[in-house]
Parts: C-alpha cells; structure tokens; sequence
C-alpha cells in the first residue's frame, strides 16, 4: 500500500484528541457507579461492532475480496485478529476503566504517558524499527513536554484522594498492551480495510466480554437510576472514542510508524488542560505552552529520524 503519512498524522491527531476528551468523560462515568467497566465495554464493543459491520456492507474493497464484492479475511488471519483484539481493545480497555476507579487524575496521565516510550521498544523487537538517538531524543522532548503539562494544570474533581498499587499495575498492564498492539501489529492491519479490521476486532472484543458482562447488563445495573448526562457521556464514548477514535487508530497505523502514532498520546494532557482552561478550573501560563511546544516539537523531532527502510538504503 502507498504510504500517505499526512493521513497517518491527522488520524493519529484525531483520534488522540478524541481520546482526552474521553479520560475527563471516563473519570466522571466511573465515579457515578452505575455501570461496571466490564458491562461499559460491552456496550461499546456491541454498538462499535455493529457500526463498522453495517459501514462493512457499503464499502467493499478492490483488493482481497470475495465474488460478493466484499473484503475476505483467512482464517489464520481471523485467529491473528482476534489476539489483536485481545490486547488492543480488550485488555486496555478493561484495565483502564477498572483503574481510573483507583488512581487519581494525574498518577493516571503520568502512567499513560509512558506508551510512546514502550511502543518504541516493542517495535525495535517485532518489527525491527531502529532506535535511533533522533528516535530517542524525540520522545524524550514529547514525554517531558507531557510531564510539564500534567504537573501544572488542576487535575478532574471527584475522583479518589490517593492512588492504590492496583490501579498503577492496571495502568501498567494497560499501556504495555497496547503498546504491544501498536508495535506489532502494523503488518496485519495493512493488509486490509480499516473498516474490515475493525469489524472484526470489535466482534471478537463483544464475545471475550460477554460472558463476563452478561449478568450486569441483564439484572444488576438500575438503569432508570442513571443520570441522564451520564448516558451523553455514555454515548460520546460509545460513538466518538470507540467508533470513530478506533477508525483513526489503524488509519494512522497504515501511513506511520508504530512510535509515531503513540507519540500523539501526548495530546491527552494537553486536551484535558485546554478544557479546564475553557471551564475557568485553569489558567494558561508560560509552563503550559512551554510544554505543548516540548510535545509538538518531539513529534517532529521522531518523524525525522529514520525508518527501518531508510536505515537499510544507507546500509545499501
């Protein structure tokens, strides 16, 4: 596939953005309690899933595809999916929103801020991307830029008043996983549509969840006790940092390299202070856009160094 890395940044950027809109949204959803993580991500992965299946019938693809017109998947591949989906969605996923239960606002962004950092390493052992001191310093800048930001902005109210060690072991857990999936899986996504992935993903993630959510969903959550803007926020998430969020993830992986694509992580404190600023909780100072200079210039800094294909033509 031609690569067109212009798509790949402004997915990247898209989604990201969608992204720390939805670390506030989550934090206020977890803090209602009415609705488990676990049962959470079943609605989302149902809803995502049968969006991308019906966005599946109007897009069928010239590469790859069967005398119906659609896109064919092998079942190796399908195995393959279904352990991206594995750790892409439903482990991040399930160990971000138990953990937000636990942590408070800024132990969280620091813990999630450490996947440019992982993705880069993990794509140095599956995919052979060269960790080059261009590589290094970017992320460097991008990370201290994000730190910077986190530690002079007012964190969400409401939540927890201390950090427990479960929580930063399911952050842990969190970023390594989809660090992983970003790393690792890049070969795999580029053989087919975004839509024909997700679809799938989605699918596989509804069924490991199911049988764990089924008994919330049907007799524990008091659904009419559940206040009305949290059933907003419930769709935000549902629709914008599911469907559409994780339409631009693989979208972004398709046209840029694994590190680049989490180095926009960093866009999540940057999001979250710019909406603190706009409801007057904060204020913007010299540190602020010190540090929102300190990412931008990390993500620039990385998308100048090398690629493994650059590396072997000058070995050439």
């Amino acid at each position: 596939m031609h690569q067109k890395p212009w798509i790949g940044h402004l997915a990247s950027f898209g989604a990201y953005a969608i992204f720390g809109i939805n670390i506030v949204l989550c934090k206020d959803i977890a803090n209602e309690g009415g609705i488990s993580p676990i049962a959470l991500f079943t609605f989302r992965s149902l809803v995502a899933g049968i969006l991308f299946w019906i966005l599946s019938l109007f897009l069928p693809r010239q590469e790859a595809v069967t005398t119906s017109g659609r896109e064919r998947v092998p079942r190796a591949d399908l195995l393959r999916i279904a352990v991206a989906s594995l750790v892409g969605l439903f482990i991040p996923q399930m160990t971000f929103l138990s953990a937000i239960t636990m942590t408070t606002t800024i132990d969280t962004s620091i813990l999630s801020s450490m996947t440019p950092i992982m993705t880069m390493f993990v794509a140095a052992i599956f995919l052979k991307e060269p960790i080059t001191w261009k590589k290094a310093i970017g992320v460097a800048l991008g990370l201290s830029g994000a730190l910077l930001l986190i530690f002079n902005s007012i964190g969400v109210t409401g939540g927890v008043d201390h950090t427990r060690p479960m929580g930063v072991l399911l952050l842990i857990v969190n970023t390594f996983s989809f660090a992983f999936y970003l790393g690792v899986f890049r070969p795999l996504i580029s053989r087919y549509s975004v839509v024909t992935f997700m679809k799938w993903m989605f699918l596989f993630s509804f069924l490991m969840s199911l049988p764990l959510s089924a008994r919330q969903i049907f007799t524990v959550i008091d659904y009419p006790s559940v206040r009305a803007q949290v059933w907003w926020e419930i769709a935000y998430l549902i629709f914008f940092a599911t469907f559409v969020a994780y339409f631009l993830i693989p979208l972004g992986q398709k046209h840029i390299r694994p590190t680049l694509v989490s180095m926009y992580s960093y866009l999540q404190p940057i999001i979250a202070a710019a909406i603190s600023i706009s409801m007057g909780l904060d204020t913007l100072s010299c540190q602020k856009a010190l540090a929102v200079a300190l990412v931008f210039a990390g993500v620039y800094v990385v998308n100048r160094s090398r690629s493994l294909a650059q590396t072997q033509r000058v070995k050439n």
